[in-house]
């Protein structure tokens, strides 16, 4: 028995291993997951800088179907590209800045109003709402959006460390993204120069994984702007506080699958209760919530990310759950793209191991 084991042990490791195709595929990416789990704190601006310039190619690329070469078109994009982020720091992130230094300044009394509705509540249905359950969900609210209003105080005051981080960001993101798009084929061309000459599955899976993963970047921006679009729009016909940052934090949330619109939605939820109490515009509230969501998982996900490769839900929890412990919160946001990347390698692989081992048919046969 032990005998018959071990040899289909090693019959399954000369059919799946012993091809050299497979094992440079498996090299390169142990030396990615190597350089990215240990360096991924210091070389984060350069990752920013390289999906910026991820997305912004697709743009160079139709521009150089012009009569213009990629020079011009990467000068265009990229001046556009600037000439937005100028917008959005000038316009954008002083809204912000106030709301959440509001925000900041008026969480005390929100907290305090919150206790005195829930305790309302305890009076108005007694059997239902105990008052050992009523302390126990004050003391988790009044300690979370403690926990919030801190945080938010440590983000308005800027300290040394955190305004140097921002003009590394500032500063190298931008240089780095533009000599990313200028000279993309020559970088192209000196990675498969280094690459091994017997490694063609590698390259195939380079380019399945890289149409997967411009299709999913490209698709959730998108998602993003039209998610925060809606959702900023709603709460500013509902006339709910805070209504930009907010939407924002909605429209951000899609980037997690599943959870984020959850947690993105209870802040939302807090602040209408005690701007509004319980009453109609709370239920306005979850309405809107329901139907932007369904707007986007049935209408706009379909048509954004129709070539998106299909994941089983049970696949991208158990991504979530993995990448989210390995990265954090860069883990969760790119959990869909290496679970895409991994079903890319698997396909790749068998498709290789299964057209080695099938016997070819003798003529005439």
């Amino acid at each position: 028995m032990a005998k018959i084991l071990r040899q289909s042990i090693q019959e399954w490791f000369r059919r799946y291993f012993s091809n050299q195709q497979v094992i440079i595929l498996i090299l390169l990416l142990a030396a990615g997951f190597v350089l990215v789990y240990f360096f991924i704190g210091i070389l984060m601006p350069v990752f920013v800088a390289f999906i910026i310039a991820y997305v912004l190619d697709g743009v160079v690329k139709r521009l150089e179907g012009l009569p213009m070469g990629r020079l011009p078109a990467v000068l265009i994009v990229f001046s556009l590209f600037m000439a937005f982020l100028l917008t959005m720091l000038m316009v954008f992130l002083p809204l912000l800045y106030w709301e959440v230094a509001q925000l900041a300044q008026e969480l005390p009394s929100m907290i305090t109003d919150l206790r005195g509705q829930i305790q309302v509540l305890s009076q108005q249905y007694p059997d239902v709402i105990s008052p050992g359950r009523i302390r126990q969900v004050q003391e988790i609210i009044s300690s979370e959006l403690t926990s919030i209003g801190e945080y938010l105080i440590q983000m308005s005051v800027s300290s040394v460390r955190s305004l140097i981080t921002i003009l590394i960001y500032v500063v190298l993101v931008p240089f780095v993204t533009f000599f990313l798009l200028k000279d993309k084929d020559m970088i192209l061309s000196r990675l498969k120069g280094i690459l091994p000459e017997n490694s063609g599955l590698a390259v195939q899976v380079g380019k399945e994984a890289n149409r997967q993963f411009s299709n999913y970047v490209r698709g959730k921006i998108w998602e993003i702007l039209i998610e925060w679009g809606l959702t900023y729009i709603a709460f500013l016909l509902l006339g709910l506080k805070y209504a930009l940052l907010l939407s924002f934090f909605v429209g951000l949330s899609v980037l997690v699958p599943y959870i984020g619109v959850i947690l993105a939605a209870l802040p939302a939820i807090l602040v209408g209760l005690v701007q509004w109490g319980i009453g109609a515009q709370i239920v306005y509230l979850l309405g809107i919530f329901i139907i932007i969501q369904t707007i986007t998982s049935n209408i706009i996900n379909p048509l954004i990310f129709s070539e998106m490769v299909n994941i089983h839900p049970v696949a991208i929890i158990v991504a979530l759950l993995v990448f989210g412990e390995l990265w954090g919160i860069w883990g969760l946001i790119f959990a869909i793209p290496l679970a895409t990347l991994i079903q890319t390698v698997i396909n790749a692989w068998i498709r290789t191991v299964s057209h080695r081992t099938v016997p070819e048919e003798k003529p005439g046969g």
